[in-house]
């Protein structure tokens, strides 16, 4: 997947309007994608979607702890908001009460 590409999607477009039309966000959108990739078993293109997201800071930190900073770098996930919750260095550090996998 280039810069410039979406990973594959596995709404319909009528599927897709409809929440548009219902006032679901383009973050909201990018998680039912996610979500939609997921049941369809394609895990690949579940996790690029969940990756286009603006996830909460918590929901970066247990993706770290589950799957290590690593999987977080190599996905390529936003972490703007772990960023300004847990400061610099937050993705290496291990976060109290935390255990691994």
């Amino acid at each position: 997947m280039t810069m410039n590409t979406r990973p594959k999607s596995y709404m319909t477009d009528a599927e897709r309007e409809r929440r548009r039309a219902g006032g679901m966000s383009e973050n909201a959108m990018l998680i039912a994608e996610s979500r939609a990739a997921d049941r369809a078993g394609d895990e690949e293109a579940a996790w690029a979607w969940l990756a286009l997201a603006q996830l909460p800071a918590h929901s970066l930190a247990y993706l770290r702890d589950r799957h290590g900073a690593d999987f977080i770098r190599a996905r390529g996930f936003q972490t703007a908001n772990a960023d300004a919750a847990y400061g610099p260095g937050w993705l290496d550090r291990a976060r109290p009460g935390a255990h691994p996998g």
